[in-house]
């Protein structure tokens, strides 16, 4: 995957965070996030504080209009076992491994589905590279991203009905849009696991190659290079559009494109192309 040629305007710069107890790094270049489950002891099974970061991390990305990618992916050999049972049964009681299911003021989804909610709510793309296991809760949040590069011997399931559960993290949600309903319905009453190849197939991924994170982040700078505004308007466009009818659908695609057209960046993007050089965007206010 060609990577884009680096505009010069952009406020490229590093920087590095870990947030909760090293639970999650993140690390900022050139317009592109990588964020890392950085629980690889655990094989990134999520407890209380992975939560947390998660959710803190993906609402101080919303935030930050010099991100224009994120990468999410998993340090060690999983991307995430899934919810850490042992850490939740160890709480001192019922009610604090219950708060998980507290709904905030903020948002529709509760503490646990805000974990893989809160990327679906990026205004930029969100890519996730997914390797060794990506189960239950992990599996969720994955699919919390726009694009998923998957390598050819990770492992995804539903694993919910396993612990007597049903996915709690906004996996109804994710699965509906990307797999038929019959796919859905046997992947959740079985929990079987599923690999790469069988995962592009069904709709869980979207490519299945030998280095995810490899091509994650090439399809993150190669989007990082093109226009921030117009990048996040189509994001917002093809959100939206899977759950509009036809004329509000067509009404959004009207006004976003107003938006965009004789725009600086537009005009931007049209002369670059003309001059046959990297373009100079300018971040969103």
């Amino acid at each position: 995957m060609k990577t884009a040629a680096r505009p010069e305007s952009m406020a490229w710069r590093r920087r590095e965070m870990v947030m909760n107890e090293q639970r999650l790094s993140v690390k900022i270049e050139s317009g592109v996030a990588q964020v890392r489950l950085n629980r690889p002891d655990k094989l990134n099974a999520l407890d209380a504080d992975m939560f947390d970061a998660l959710i803190a991390t993906g609402r101080s990305l919303r935030e930050d209009t010099s991100v224009r990618a994120v990468v999410l992916a998993g340090e060690g050999r999983a991307f995430s076992a899934g919810l850490d049972f042992a850490s939740f049964m160890a709480m001192a009681g019922d009610d604090e491994r219950k708060n998980l299911l507290d709904r905030p003021t903020e948002g529709p989804a509760n503490r646990a589905q805000s974990a893989a909610y809160v990327w679906t709510s990026l205004p930029v793309p969100v890519i996730a590279a997914v390797h060794g296991f990506a189960f239950g809760g992990g599996l969720q949040v994955a699919l919390g991203a726009d694009i998923r590069f998957i390598h050819p011997e990770a492992e995804l399931s539903v694993m919910e009905i396993k612990w007597g559960l049903v996915p709690d993290m906004t996996g109804t949600q994710t699965l509906r849009h990307l797999v038929s309903q019959d796919i859905a319905k046997e992947l959740t009453f079985s929990g079987r696991r599923v690999r790469g190849e069988e995962a592009v197939r069904l709709g869980l991924a979207t490519y299945c190659v030998e280095d995810p994170l490899g091509a994650a982040t090439d399809l993150a700078r190669d989007i990082a290079g093109k226009s921030p505004h117009a990048i996040r308007a189509a994001k917002e466009l093809l959100a939206r559009a899977y759950t509009v009818d036809p004329a509000a659908g067509l009404k959004l695609e009207e006004s976003l494109q107003k938006t965009l057209i004789g725009s600086p960046n537009q005009a931007e993007a049209v002369v670059a192309n003309m001059e046959k050089r990297a373009p100079k965007f300018s971040d969103p206010d």
